[in-house]
């Protein structure tokens, strides 16, 4: 597990990645703490409101700031998004009206979306080594599972001791540690472009949403996010309504269940680079969706705290088995230079889920119970399956043989090609991007 951290470089931005959320994690308890002490007991509309509008953030911005900074140096855009979100945090312990609090967590937000794929991008660059990589990826995901687990407690300790607006002033200068290891780790060099024209600004910020969509395996992992955000939704949105409003039970208890969530999804990132090194990720990540499934059948006929929190396990185990191997897909569909377009694609796009789960459990929980709203989020879940069963081929291969039929015989793509009926034909891996459009019509 530890492999990835002998290489200095990823060292250096998987320590910027732990303190920035833990800094991140600070502020969502400083937060809520705001929000009462503006809102009162209409804190939790308020929180409500911020935390639709990051996801809005998410889902808009993060393909408009790939796009437009694709042709930029990557480390120079990481530090300065950086900075920026320090800046922003730094302005909250002056917030005066619940106005000021919508605007500034869109702004800082909307830098997050751009900095978070671009960051989850360069990883690969610098761990080419396909089982190193996937090591890498079981780091990130306990990196965000332990982030739950301890930034709430950091959060506890340090209020004990002083105002929570102090907690403000520590995120942003967790913001800028991981600006100064960003600056301190060296990432390679951007690949030569050749594209087969010069693109417009709409062609390069909707590229990558563009070629996401058109790539079969991508498709089946969209369908697959919207499994993954179902399940978790139900799990963050309805476990204080489950835990407190359904048990009579404590703060305290709806800490442990949302722990036992955290704690299937570590056991499942601990695992998982064993488990790929044997098996594809296509059967690993459908097996993750169908246990999905099952957790939320299951999850409707718990009536004991006891039986809750293995059933929360499950779908945090579950979840990663979906989570974690994503970089290796992304990474397999795009090339080096695209990778970050692909990488805010599929951040943008199952946001987009989550945007859509968040308010419907609340919705459902209120109005049909919550036993009934477990049923309609496994029969959810199940749809994500099928549809990622059908749009992700059995027979996924990477490399595949096609028929240039718009590009000159001097193109540098074509060196390796020989002529046929309508074009110029070879075989590589492929990837949609500007020499390649669509996908095959079929496999060779």
């Amino acid at each position: 597990m530890l492999e990835p951290l002998k290489n200095k470089s990823y060292c250096h931005l998987f320590a910027a990645q732990v303190i920035a959320l833990l800094g991140t994690g600070l502020t969502t308890v400083a937060l809520a703490l705001l929000a009462y002490d503006l809102a009162g007991d209409k804190a939790g509309s308020v929180l409500g409101t911020a935390l639709a509008l990051k996801m809005v953030a998410y889902v808009t911005i993060a393909p408009i700031v790939s796009g437009l900074a694709a042709s930029l140096p990557r480390k120079r855009v990481l530090v300065t998004l950086d900075i920026i979100r320090a800046g922003f945090v730094l302005c909250l312990p002056f917030v005066t009206e619940i106005g000021q609090i919508y605007l500034i967590i869109f702004l800082m937000q909307s830098c997050s979306a751009g900095f978070t794929p671009m960051f989850q991008a360069t990883i690969p660059n610098i761990i080419p080594d396909e089982k190193t990589y996937t090591k890498a990826l079981s780091l990130s995901r306990l990196a965000y599972d332990l982030e739950n687990l301890i930034s709430p407690m950091l959060a506890a300790i340090a209020l004990l001791f002083m105002s929570f607006n102090v907690l403000f002033t520590f995120n942003s200068m967790a913001f800028m540690i991981s600006a100064a290891l960003v600056v301190t780790a060296v990432l390679p060099k951007r690949e030569e472009e050749i594209e087969a024209k010069a693109a417009s600004v709409w062609e390069k910020v909707s590229f990558g949403t563009r070629a996401y969509l058109a790539t079969p395996r991508l498709r089946g992992l969209l369908a697959l996010s919207l499994a993954v955000a179902s399940a978790g939704a139900m799990v963050i949105v309805n476990t204080v309504v489950i835990v407190r409003g359904g048990f009579g039970l404590s703060d305290q208890d709806v800490a442990f269940a949302m722990a036992a969530y955290g704690g299937g999804s570590m056991l499942a990132a601990f695992t998982l680079p064993k488990i790929l090194e044997r098996l594809p990720d296509r059967p690993v990540m459908l097996a993750g969706a169908g246990i999905l499934a099952a957790g939320l059948l299951a999850g409707s006929t718990v009536s004991a705290f006891l039986w809750l929190l293995p059933v929360w396990f499950l779908l945090g185990c579950s979840a990663s088995l979906i989570n974690t191997p994503t970089g290796r897909l992304l990474r397999r569909s795009a090339s080096e230079k695209d990778r970050p377009a692909y990488f805010a694609a599929q951040f943008s796009l199952s946001h987009a889920c989550w945007l859509i789960t968040y308010p419907l459990v609340g919705f459902l929980g209120a109005s049909i119970g919550i036993s009934a709203t477990f049923y309609f989020m496994a029969a959810i879940v199940a749809l994500g399956f099928v549809l990622a069963l059908v749009l992700w081929p059995t027979e996924d291969q990477t490399a595949l043989t096609h028929t240039h039929k718009d590009l000159p015989p001097d193109h540098p793509h074509l060196k390796d090609a020989h002529a046929v009926e309508g074009g110029f034909e070879h075989k590589h891996d492929y990837v949609i991007d500007y020499n390649h459009p669509t996908w095959p019509g079929a496999q060779h």
